[in-house]
């Protein structure tokens, strides 16, 4: 996983509420255990049409969505079941982090395992950021993990809260199976100890 710590991206607005994991990621793709190319099909029934086609009024094929690695979406992103391949398809598009008012538990804790950093903002705020997309689609914004701050282009900061576990793993960029493999040598330890107790 890579390490996240600061991020100063443009970004893109998906202004819908309630969007769920089967619109992230369409069951059908759920086949696989690889998260290779899933990235081709975020949103891909908002993305193609029927006849596999980029329909071209779709924020994620203009070109402005290209190289922004910030999605800014409506209240309550990541609603419905779980799957981890729906952190997996935004990782695999280009984005570190989302941006919503809500999300659904589920999928941030799935985010979070995965390295896509999900910020919490207020609605107002997060449609202040939206308004400044609209009027320069290359406003850049940045986001600091270690402070927990969300950083406007004019410089305008807000604090936003991430479960300190996770927040260490994404600082470091690891996973928790990886936290853990970091720690064998103290378990080695402490198991040789408490062999030498008995």
């Amino acid at each position: 996983m890579e390490p996240f710590v600061t991020l100063r991206s443009t970004a893109v607005v998906l202004p819908l509420e309630n969007v769920d994991t089967d619109q992230i990621i369409p069951a059908r793709f759920l086949k696989t255990t690889n998260r290779l190319g899933l990235g081709n099909e975020l949103f891909a029934d908002w993305r193609y049409d029927a006849t596999g086609s980029p329909r071209p009024d779709f924020v994620l094929n203009r070109p402005e969505a290209k190289a922004a690695q910030l999605l800014v979406a409506g209240r309550n992103f990541g609603c419905g079941s779980s799957r981890e391949h729906a952190p997996w398809a935004l990782l695999g598009f280009g984005f570190r982090a989302v941006v919503s008012s809500e999300f659904a538990d589920i999928f941030r804790n799935n985010a979070l395992g995965n390295g896509l950093l999900p910020v919490t903002l207020s609605e107002p705020v997060v449609e202040r950021v939206g308004a400044l997309i609209a009027s320069n689609p290359g406003a850049q914004f940045t986001i600091d993990l270690e402070s927990r701050t969300f950083t406007l282009p004019g410089g305008e900061r807000f604090d936003f809260p991430v479960d300190p576990f996770a927040r260490h793993c994404m600082l470091q960029g690891v996973d928790q199976l990886g936290y853990l493999a970091a720690m064998e040598p103290d378990i080695a330890a402490f198991e040789r100890a408490r062999a030498g107790a008995l």
